[in-house]
């Protein structure tokens, strides 16, 4: 009987996180498209653009993945930046599991992997402790709605005259500066570290092969402006 009301518990929390995310899996649709339409236009096949999506699922290393598959990068460098792009999600992760209820390692595991920044102002915003079930869920809709989309996206894109296929790849410019252009109205800070990250790439690449220099040029950037800033603050 115990048992019942425990399964019945969990799944009443699961079909709540369900809930809980269908604003996000709406705003994700056409995130999704788009990746799938950039995916076309830069020469992934269909299987690759989903199994992207189904083992990666970050919209913005998957971007920046694109990216750097049409210019030509390696794959180590795409791994090295796609972590980079990611580690944000090391302190999501562990900010989501102080919130939710003590459970087992591996379902802790599992659930991590869906922690998108949607998924963890979602989770985080609840009041009190928070069941596995209900993380689960509000991942899983929001998994199911990236993927399913960027599929969608990626037919959508086969269907397009050729020309327009072709010309796919400059979007996928547009839409990193559509992501970068709120950020750089708010933040003074955001501007000097895009700026320098600009100017150092276009140095190093000169010297080494792109990829390893926008990994480079991202890195510096970062530790070189936060010191300035700091420094900044110090003195104020």
């Amino acid at each position: 009987m115990a048992t019942l009301a425990s399964a019945s518990h969990a799944n009443n929390s699961f079909m709540k996180g369900i809930m809980a995310g269908i604003g996000i899996a709406i705003g994700y649709t056409p995130a999704a498209i788009t990746f799938g339409l950039l995916a076309k236009g830069t020469g992934l096949g269909f299987i690759e653009t989903v199994a992207m999506s189904m083992f990666v699922f970050a919209g913005a290393a998957q971007y920046m993945a694109l990216n750097l598959i049409a210019i030509g990068t390696g794959a180590l460098e795409i791994i090295f930046t796609t972590f980079i792009v990611n580690i944000r999600h090391l302190l999501m992760s562990a900010a989501v599991s102080e919130k939710v209820e003590q459970d087992h390692p591996i379902k802790k595991a599992l659930y991590s992997f869906g922690i998108t920044d949607e998924v963890f102002a979602v989770t985080t915003t609840q009041e009190g402790k928070i069941k596995t079930g209900f993380v689960v869920g509000v991942a899983s809709i929001a998994y199911g709605s990236w993927v399913i989309n960027s599929g969608i996206g990626y037919l959508v894109g086969s269907i397009l005259p050729e020309t327009l296929q072709q010309s796919m790849a400059i979007a996928l410019y547009a839409m990193f500066i559509a992501l970068l252009m709120p950020s750089l109205k708010k933040h003074r800070k955001v501007v000097s570290l895009a700026v320098f990250a600009a100017i150092l790439n276009l140095v190093l690449s000169q010297f080494i092969p792109s990829g390893w220099a926008i990994i480079c040029a991202t890195l510096t950037s970062c530790i070189v402006i936060e010191l300035i800033a700091g420094k900044a603050e110090a003195t104020s």
